[in-house]
């Protein structure tokens, strides 16, 4: 059963306003979710509303996407600028004491907020389907194109050597990749279409990321934290699907080097194991939080 209790708003943030979402007021500790893009917006993590039976479940739109304000200023898309605004989310919010959990994108900026801002009152760390190395995701998403069809990789090829990749047939070329490594769901959850929908008419993917999963060109591509991980002195857990576009690889590097730190796999996911297995995700999810309060 999904929370009823829900209540919204904005917040002033570096840049803009950002809005957010509280689902729920259960007794736990608050849980804050940090979506991923950069520049999708919340909508694709509704199906972790269940939680909100437990305890408040915050979503909120990172700036530039989805309900949030939508800046013209270029020079704001930087991870910096994001470590700034979840102090800002926690401080409006009175989230002292706070659950974190980050998803692909939203993984990356929880790993920078722990090692850059060494944030006081976070009870527990949940990576999901992330990484601390652009550059090593990006490897193991090369090789997960070396699995698709012939006539897929090389429009992919032709289509990136020739700086090709706004068109419509690079397009359709990327979607082979993400309906096998982003969200194996047939057709995709409306919450997922909106929040493609929100990545359409930012600007944030395009200038923090690039043109698709597999290509950064972006102000992330230097990205590289794996050397830090084990700063990360509260209890974590890792997860990621079978078919995950973030690699088994990425799960094991973190897991090794988080002390206090688990990993499931979700064998019949991919990078959306949320929504692809729902029940088994909150449960799984649902009895971390609930092990890591009662320590």
């Amino acid at each position: 059963m999904v929370a009823t209790e829900q209540r919204e708003g904005f917040i002033e943030a570096p840049g803009g306003r950002v809005w957010y979402k509280i689902v729920g007021d259960g007794p736990g500790v608050p849980l804050l979710l940090l979506h991923g893009g950069p520049g999708v917006g919340h909508d694709y993590l509704e199906p972790l509303e269940v939680l909100g039976n437990d305890r408040p479940v915050v979503f909120y739109d990172q700036l530039g996407c989805g309900k949030s304000d939508i800046p013209d200023d270029t020079s704001l898309w930087h991870i910096d600028r994001f470590v700034q605004e979840v102090d800002s989310v926690r401080e409006a919010l009175g989230l002292d004491r706070v659950h974190l959990f980050g998803q692909s994108w939203g993984g990356f900026l929880a790993i920078e907020y722990m090692v850059t801002a060494k944030p006081k009152g976070i009870v527990s760390l949940t990576l999901a389907s992330t990484g601390a190395s652009v550059s090593a995701y990006l490897a193991g998403a090369r090789e997960l194109i070396k699995h698709l069809p012939d006539d897929v990789q090389h429009t992919i090829a032709r289509c990136e050597e020739a700086g090709d990749t706004q068109s419509l047939e690079y397009q359709a070329a990327s979607m082979a990749f993400y309906q096998k490594h982003l969200c194996n769901l047939q057709p995709w959850p409306p919450a997922s279409l909106r929040s493609m929908a929100n990545a359409a008419g930012s600007p944030v993917y395009g200038i923090m990321w690039g043109p698709s999963e597999f290509e950064c060109t972006g102000t992330l591509s230097s990205w590289e934290r794996a050397d830090r991980l084990g700063e990360i002195n509260v209890p974590t857990l890792i997860t990621s699907g079978r078919d995950d576009e973030m690699v088994p690889a990425l799960q094991e590097q973190m897991r090794d080097a988080i002390p206090n730190s688990e990993w499931v796999l979700f064998e019949n996911s991919s990078h959306s194991a949320h929504a692809e297995e729902a029940d088994e995700f909150a449960r799984v999810l649902r009895a971390f939080l609930a092990r890591t309060e009662a320590a």
